[in-house]
């Protein structure tokens, strides 16, 4: 792996704290830089401060650094998408990403790569269809919101600096994101598939999304979009069944769409629709996954 040091933007985030924590193991020196003055405190850590909107005295940090990781971004998931909503989540992506290609632009040894968080929303509802990266984007908020956040960051490229996407799927970690959430209707026996439960869910454990990460970071040849998502997907009602048989419970009661929809309003269009994108890029890569499999994934987190 290349050496250097690597800047995490909204590293105090769920995949941030696990990245660095494992480019700090690595001997890395890590940066995070965090709306929150302070914290830190882990070996190879440092935490510095920013707003996520103007460059500062933060940009130093990206001179002559191995890479960079935009990670920022408000939680698509933290509430019902009202418009006042809608342009913060879409306003916390491009405008966060705008600072850090401004700030690379102004470096005088600008980072080797940059690092761009993206996700499969990318791709919109798409129902059974086979989607690579090669694949183009759907129609609706998610994918709108996409696509702005990975054209926010393609300036870098016209200044050398070597550009990864990183379309995420659903993120499965212990503590944190949504299958501590998913899981609790299940432990007290009232979980099930949402809707008819034939869309599909496209994953992957915190441990490959990290490892994935890391492992495109030292790829000198990595460009472009990357699905991060588990090459064994699932649909809804089998995730469900699987995560019912990790928890020892039952997967008996559906949730009506109807139900979900009055209480969610447009979201309930993330958990009802969904898409089946392939990490094809990821495995020519030469990425080999921990967890290619759901049920060792959930056994692994739940277990």
């Amino acid at each position: 792996m290349t050496d250097g040091k690597v800047v995490v933007a909204g590293g105090s985030g769920r995949i941030g704290r696990a990245l660095a924590a494992e480019l700090a193991g690595e001997g890395r020196e890590v940066v995070v830089l965090s709306r929150r003055a302070g914290g830190g405190g882990e070996p190879g850590i440092r935490s510095v401060a920013w707003d996520g909107r103007t460059v500062g005295a933060w940009a130093a940090e990206l001179e002559d650094a191995a890479g960079v990781v935009n990670l920022a971004g408000e939680d698509i998931a933290g509430g019902r998408w009202t418009e006042a909503r809608k342009r913060r989540l879409l306003d916390s992506r491009v405008a966060t990403t705008g600072a850090l290609v401004e700030a690379i632009r102004r470096a005088r040894r600008p980072p080797a790569a940059l690092l761009q968080a993206s996700a499969v929303g990318y791709y919109g509802n798409r129902g059974d269809e086979a989607l690579d990266e090669d694949s183009a984007p759907g129609a609706g908020f998610l994918p709108e919101i996409c696509v702005a956040w990975e054209n926010a960051s393609a300036p870098v490229e016209a200044l050398g600096v070597r550009r990864v996407v990183l379309r995420t799927g659903l993120v499965l970690a212990r503590e944190g994101g949504a299958l501590p959430e998913m899981a609790r209707p299940f432990r007290f026996g009232v979980g099930g598939p949402l809707g008819d439960g034939r869309q599909w869910m496209p994953w992957i454990h915190l441990a490959d999304e990290t490892g994935a990460i890391r492992h495109l970071l030292a790829r000198a040849d990595a460009r472009g979009p990357f699905n991060l998502v588990a090459p064994e997907p699932a649909t809804n009602e089998a995730f469900s069944r699987a995560l019912a048989r990790a928890l020892g419970r039952p997967s008996l009661l559906r949730a009506p769409a109807f139900a979900l929809r009055l209480a969610l309003g447009e979201m309930a269009d993330m958990l009802l629709g969904g898409q089946r994108p392939a990490p094809r890029r990821l495995l020519e890569a030469g990425y080999r996954f921990r967890f290619p499999a759901l049920g060792p994934a959930l056994a692994d987190l739940l277990g």
